[in-house]
């Protein structure tokens, strides 16, 4: 097998500083915070595939008001999450997200009780004002040491892209039973409950509930974070990467069905077989960037890659194959730039404030969502589907002119050391002891914290060092 060139070859794997396997309460922790987390996101995400063919359904409704339904919850979601985190600083975790999620349950059933399309926006609303994200990434800190807490966060990541997999198929597979939309929503409710439930009794309480800078944001933190023209571009370019999303599933699913003349019931496999193949497609991709450190080079061939799948189908809607492969190049490609940007985010943003750029990044997100549905309604309503990919295209377009001049990151990971109660002058000489520690990139001691902030690369740490440094601090 090829060497690194930065590794020494006689050098053997060292085991991480806090490799130990997470304790069953951690794991406990993860997979049901993990849980609770996707099944709200199942509820806001099963929607987008089926609103639009069901949207004449209710009183009121225009291709504008369709497309707010779909893309409300990210105007209050983006609104709420931040200071609901704040909240639960101060009450508690455990009862912010218990009142969110049954904020989220009563949205879903003024949805599923609604016969207007008011009513359902009105729903909708309420399910992103049960904005409990922040908290449940705060509970997860609280109950995970800081060795472990990336493995946590790594499942609930992947828990939720795995929630919008599933949502884009469940959700044609339930519409096109008797249940029909109402169903769907008062399912969601049903589910959020349980959650719920999940939440009271079964996910462990926090010895101490403190702040984690690595999870949260801190507010005095934001000027500096906006004011970082890498960061700035990640944020502007989740905003453009959601409003693709919902604007195009403002038409997409009618011209599924009505260009392609694929039945309304039979969406679900279509989607199946779409996104099934657009994880094989991902997932070397995403390989090869990380492996190969080609982060910035896959990423702006992704935007590319979106770039051309949403002219694609301004161009091309009669065929079903047609649409079909150009959904399995859109899927690939928001794929990659869904798993990519978080990861940026991470290599980029200065290792104290990690918390605050991703608290940016998520509003950023959310407010995308929002705008993305409202015109993509308003362009269907007043022009065509054609308008409204066409405009997801010049969109993409912007971004590739904004992504092309970001620089490729380095080959960094965020790493947390714990260090114990250690006095403001302790915590500068732990910092320059860090520092010189062979693949240690950046490292702030926060005293108040007990803990190092520190990015490095993996391939070259000397986690002996680290480990000494923490048990001296200890």
């Amino acid at each position: 097998m090829k060497q690194n060139s930065e590794t020494p070859a006689s050098d053997p794997p060292a085991p991480a500083v806090g490799a130990e396997k997470m304790s069953l309460d951690e794991r406990r922790a993860a997979f049901s915070l993990a849980g609770i987390f996707s099944l709200r996101m199942l509820g806001l995400f099963m929607i987008l595939p089926v609103f639009s063919l069901h949207a004449h359904e209710y009183l009121g409704h225009t291709p504008l008001l369709t497309g707010l339904a779909i893309g409300i919850y990210g105007l209050t979601q983006a609104i709420f999450q931040i200071p609901f985190g704040m909240l639960s600083d101060r009450i508690g975790r455990k009862k912010v997200i218990a009142a969110g999620l049954i904020v989220f349950a009563i949205g879903s059933v003024v949805a599923a009780l609604a016969d207007t399309i008011w009513g359902v926006i009105g729903g909708r609303a309420m399910q992103g004002l049960g904005a409990i994200a922040a908290a449940v990434l705060a509970l997860t800190a609280d109950l995970t040491r800081e060795e472990q807490r990336t493995k946590a966060m790594a499942i609930i990541g992947v828990s939720i892209g795995l929630a919008f997999a599933v949502a884009m198929v469940l959700g044609p597979a339930i519409t096109g039973t008797a249940m029909g939309l109402p169903g769907l929503f008062w399912l969601t409710a049903v589910l959020t409950l349980g959650g719920v439930a999940v939440l009271l009794f079964y996910v462990p309480d926090p010895v101490i509930t403190r702040f984690h800078r690595d999870t949260e944001p801190v507010p005095a933190q934001f000027v500096r974070i906006l004011g970082n023209p890498q960061l700035l571009r990640l944020d502007i370019g989740i905003m453009i990467l959601h409003m693709i999303m919902t604007a195009t599933f403002v038409s997409l699913p009618l011209v599924l069905r009505d260009q392609a003349g694929v039945a309304a019931n039979n969406h679900w496999m279509v989607y199946l077989v779409v996104l099934s193949l657009s994880v094989v497609l991902m997932a070397p991709l995403v390989m090869f960037a990380d492996r190969k450190n080609r982060l910035k080079h896959v990423f702006v061939g992704a935007v590319v890659l979106l770039v051309a799948a949403e002219a694609g189908m301004f161009r091309y809607q009669s065929g079903v194959v047609e649409i079909v492969l150009l959904m399995v190049l859109y899927f690939t490609a928001f794929n990659v730039l869904e798993a990519s940007l978080p990861s940026l985010v991470s290599r980029i943003a200065p290792s104290d404030m990690k918390g605050t750029a991703l608290g940016a990044y998520s509003t950023a997100q959310y407010f995308g969502a929002f705008i993305g549905g409202a015109l993509g309604g308003w362009l269907h309503g007043r022009f065509d589907a054609n308008a409204a990919f066409g405009f997801c295209a010049l969109l993409g377009v912007v971004w590739f002119l904004m992504a092309a001049g970001m620089r490729n990151p380095p080959p960094l990971s965020t790493h947390l050391l714990k260090l114990g109660r250690v006095t403001d002058a302790q915590a500068e000489a732990a910092a320059a002891s860090l520092r010189a520690v062979r693949g240690v990139a950046e490292a702030v001691v926060v005293a108040e914290d007990g803990v190092a902030y520190l990015k490095v690369d993996r391939r070259i740490l000397d986690r002996d060092a680290l480990r000494a440094i923490s048990t001296a601090s200890a």
